[in-house]
């Protein structure tokens, strides 16, 4: 294929990516996400075409940077960053212009800043060091051991088997498994090896004979070359002013010891008859499959993933893991031999000479009486995950790497990707509060782990005849809409999805393995685990239940939805309240509401109403197109574009008297309210039942009284004892309770909320 043909066949692919971008509702819903899957498949099958769509690229985000269509700079920003990491041969000069161009971004607002940093910083390294980003991503993705980059990843993929059916997990586990076969660590270091070469020397690189070589090594051999590229690649990254040069002269080391006579030679046999670059696959990462039948499966899998693997038996008792000889945050009492009076100290005890010895100096220091490890403010929270009160979904980028602790260095990242509709994500908040509480008391994750959660939606397919209304609107896929609303790339990559899953499912499995399909599926849960760094954090929010108003409450989380109904009439308790003269029997219950109304300002203003319902639905997350009566200063009617206070949005369907007539004169009305907390109690025989994050398995019967509000962040007693107030009994004040930090729930989008 002539140049000119090929950059018009690229050109053509990408304006389809654009369109669609572009396009709220296409017409061909099945194409959507495939364009950009077969934009990096034809440069996988032919990588000598990189520099062209490299090219393309970025003259499209110029173009988009002097138009000022920021929503699609995003996209084609991560399109082109992952074709740079796979690829090889790329000028400087290309290099260059992409780094300017990120620079530039760095004046607009997030996450176009964020993202555009994030770029810089990577593109700055590849273009002095090539092949930077490729080694880095095998090696952490495959767990390979090097002591120079040791950073290690994980992907976890939790598939509920009660609301995704048994054709659809065995589908995706055979795709994972079939891919995974060909990624050994001897491929992956072949792989690493041979890309590094190819990145550096160019077309002075004897591809053909390279790989023979490669392929006819001993795993010792191949180990020996492998770090040797591992370290000439990192000692220069790490270099203030990474020098080419240098970095290149080393690697016509390594390649003439490889390659011996045959590397002075100007062409190989083999090489003679190649007509282009061979494709150096970039493997997907490795991926485990869980099927989330457990509450504590979550962080059992992320307390093996940090165990070494001289230590991969699990203790039967969880709760007595110590990893690596870290101490529970319980250990922090020291005793004291002094008598802790001032006059009792050695004199020149706050003046110590220059000249003294160590031993000496610490001789005259004064010990106090506690000793107590200063952790930092964040230490609770993977990636310091808080923020300013008050936003109900905000976006940035958690710290991921670093210390949180004085020499405990957070080298593993877990990847934890759920596949299912609403149901799904309120299992994963409630994992993700028990994860977080049990940190609070034993932190031996939170310093050592990077925690980042991902979710593909997978809803069940329709019935044939349904309302098409429904099935765009469908009433189990509320977050991943919203998700949609708030991310285009996101709504273009992974909530399109879904309906390969559906098919893949439906289709025979392959027996024959001598053919190479590509995996779509994979790829694009690889793309999203690669690409996706930007979060978007939803409040979590917690429900007290009360069955007996003289008992201790039942505590739970819910993510998206509570919904309230009326039980069928009981038989009258002794000391309930009498019917309300003039209520209407049958229809409803009669209701006490108080809430704090959600103001903008923060200011505390509560309502307390009764009335006559037949149920509420209190939802986090509200429709795009809703507009909640009552509040003037809340316009926006795209959730995504704005986001709005903490709140939840309550629809409460009220039965009211229309005429003063003997007899039955009522309608139905329906009353929408924001509020930031809500106290519901039945006030006669009626109990009601209350169904958390839309799953039946999650359901209250025989309820009086229900608080919901925002989940604080979860804490231990000596933290919470300088945040709150506590009453005579221990108990904490309702007034201080404001203090307590709300708890954040992040999930992985491309841009974030785009504003």
């Amino acid at each position: 294929m002539e140049s000119s043909d090929v950059e018009l066949d690229f050109q053509r692919s990408i304006q389809a990516v654009l369109r669609e971008l572009n396009t709220p509702a296409p017409a061909l819903q099945s194409n959507r996400g495939m364009w950009r899957w077969s934009l990096h498949k034809k440069v996988e099958r032919d990588p000598g075409k990189s520099s062209v769509l490299v090219r393309i690229l970025l003259r499209e985000l110029e173009k988009a940077e002097s138009e000022d269509v920021r929503h699609v700079i995003i996209p084609l920003l991560l399109t082109l960053m992952y074709v740079l990491t796979k690829a090889t041969g790329i000028t400087e000069d290309l290099y260059h212009r992409a780094y300017t161009f990120c620079t530039r971004l760095l004046t607009l607002p997030a996450p176009y800043s964020t993202v555009a940093l994030d770029c810089a910083i990577r593109l700055k390294t590849e273009a002095a060091v090539p092949g930077t980003l490729f080694q880095r991503t095998v090696i952490a993705e495959q767990n390979l051991m090097s002591e120079l980059y040791p950073y290690q990843e994980r992907v976890f993929l939790f598939v509920d088997p009660e609301l995704v059916s048994a054709s659809v997990c065995s589908a995706l586990l055979l795709e994972i498994e079939a891919a995974q076969e060909q990624q050994t660590p001897e491929a992956c270091m072949r792989h690493v090896v041979a890309h590094a070469l190819q990145a550096a020397l160019g077309d002075a690189c004897h591809t053909g004979a390279l790989n023979r070589k490669l392929q006819a090594s001993s795993r010792r051999i191949l180990e020996h070359y492998f770090h040797a590229v591992v370290a000439a690649i990192e000692q220069v990254a790490s270099e203030d002013s990474p020098s080419r040069l240098g970095h290149l002269e080393r690697l016509e080391e390594i390649y003439c010891s490889l390659l011996g006579p045959v590397a002075t030679r100007k062409h190989c046999v083999g090489d003679l008859l190649q007509d282009r670059l061979p494709s150096i696959p970039l493997p997907s990462p490795y991926i485990t499959f869980h099927l989330w039948t457990d509450q504590e499966q979550l962080w059992k899998e992320l307390v093996l993933f940090l165990r070494p693997r001289s230590q991969m038996h699990l203790s039967a008792d969880l709760e007595a893991l110590d990893l690596q000889g870290f101490r529970p945050d319980w250990d922090l009492a020291r005793v004291s031999t002094d008598s802790g009076i001032e006059r009792d100290l050695p004199l020149g005890s706050d003046e110590l000479p220059d000249t003294s010895s160590e031993m000496d100096r610490a001789a005259l220091q004064r010990r106090g009486g506690i000793k107590k490890r200063v952790w930092p403010p964040d230490f609770s929270m993977p990636g310091s995950w808080d923020g300013p009160p008050g936003l109900h979904r905000r976006t940035g980028r958690p710290s991921g790497d670093g210390e949180l602790l004085p020499g405990v260095s957070r080298v593993h990242t877990a990847r934890v990707l759920v596949l299912g509709d609403d149901r799904m994500l309120g299992r994963l908040a409630q994992a993700y509060y028990r994860l977080r509480k049990r940190e609070s008391k034993k932190f031996c994750l939170t310093p050592r782990l990077s925690l980042q959660l991902y979710y593909i939606p997978v809803l069940a397919p329709q019935v044939t005849g349904q309302d098409p209304e429904a099935s765009r609107k469908p009433e189990l896929g509320e977050l991943a809409s919203f998700l949609g609303r708030a991310d285009p790339w996101y709504e273009s990559t992974v909530n399109t999805l879904c309906p390969a899953i559906l098919k893949l499912a439906e289709m025979p499995p392959c027996l024959d393995t001598s053919r190479t399909v590509d995996p779509f599926i994979l790829d694009v849960i690889t793309y999203y685990v690669r690409m996706g760094t930007q979060p978007i954090f939803f409040h979590l929010y917690k429900v007290k239940i009360f069955t007996n108003l003289s008992q201790d409450p039942t505590e739970d989380i819910f993510l998206t939805e509570l919904k309230v109904k009326i039980q069928d009439s009981k038989s009258p308790k002794e000391g309930s309240s009498p019917r309300r003269k003039g209520a209407p029997e049958g229809t409803g219950a009669e209701l006490s509401v108080c809430y704090q109304k959600a103001l903008l300002s923060h200011r505390p203003r509560d309502v307390t109403v009764s009335l006559r319902a037949t149920g509420l639905v209190l939802k986090a997350i509200p429709a795009g197109d809703t507009e909640v009566s009552g509040l003037s200063h809340c316009t926006s009617q795209n959730a995504a574009s704005a986001p709005d206070c903490t709140c939840l949005h309550v629809s409460v369907t009220e039965v009211v008297k229309s005429s003063n007539l003997p007899g039955r004169s009522f309608t139905m009305a329906t009353n929408t309210f924001r509020t930031s907390s809500i106290q519901v109690q039945s006030q006669d025989q009626r109990l009601l039942t209350l169904c958390l994050d839309k799953d039946s398995r999650r359901t209250f019967r025989d309820v009086v009284r229900f608080e919901a509000g925002p989940c604080p962040e979860p804490c231990s007693r000596a933290q919470k004892s300088k945040m709150v107030g506590l009453n005579s009994h221990g108990q904490e004040t309702g007034k201080n309770m404001a203090k307590l930090s709300p708890l954040l729930m992040p999930i992985n989008t491309f841009s974030g909320i785009t504003q």
